[in-house]
């Protein structure tokens, strides 16, 4: 069983980290969109598409980012107590909040899908005067938070290692 978790873990943890590490680059991205924003609207006409091109990018930028943040224990945490606590308390607490971030990440991918559906099927398309169809930006939503999910029970099997007194 531990094995299985092993090889789980060492899956998700390298696309995880792959993809992150490239996601990292968006932040160019963001800025060249921006920067043509600026020019545009100085020296020609304003460009209608940047502003939401933008946003689309830093949509992308942060749900794929999350996997990584989680992986690398950036997330933002309430260290009052945390910080003191031994590697294997931190496992047990860790190993019973994470259900909680699982249930609910599991509630965003039932609505993401729903919506992404609902955006294949009518065409939706947002109602600014660029008007981009909406069905890319909801889909890589649906799979920053699939990947989220799986970084949280690769996050899950590591606690569960770590109590059991074995590296994953």
């Amino acid at each position: 069983m531990l094995s299985m978790m092993g090889k789980y873990v060492r899956v998700v943890d390298a696309i995880n980290y792959r993809m992150g590490r490239l996601i990292m680059y968006f932040i160019f991205v963001m800025m060249g969109i921006l920067l043509w924003s600026s020019i545009s609207k100085t020296f020609f006409l304003p460009s209608l598409w940047t502003l939401e091109m933008a946003q689309f990018a830093m949509v992308a930028y942060y749900i794929l980012g999350g996997p990584y943040s989680l992986q690398m224990g950036s997330n933002v945490r309430m260290d009052l107590f945390y910080g003191a606590w031994s590697d294997k308390k931190k496992a047990q607490i860790d190993a019973i909040t994470v259900f909680f971030l699982i249930f609910y990440l599991g509630v965003m991918l039932y609505g993401a899908y729903d919506s992404t559906s609902y955006s294949f099927q009518y065409g939706e398309r947002s109602p600014t005067a660029w008007r981009p169809y909406l069905w890319p930006i909801k889909v890589v939503m649906c799979f920053g938070i699939f990947m989220m999910l799986l970084q949280s029970i690769s996050e899950l099997f590591k606690d569960i290692a770590t109590l059991k007194g074995v590296k994953l």
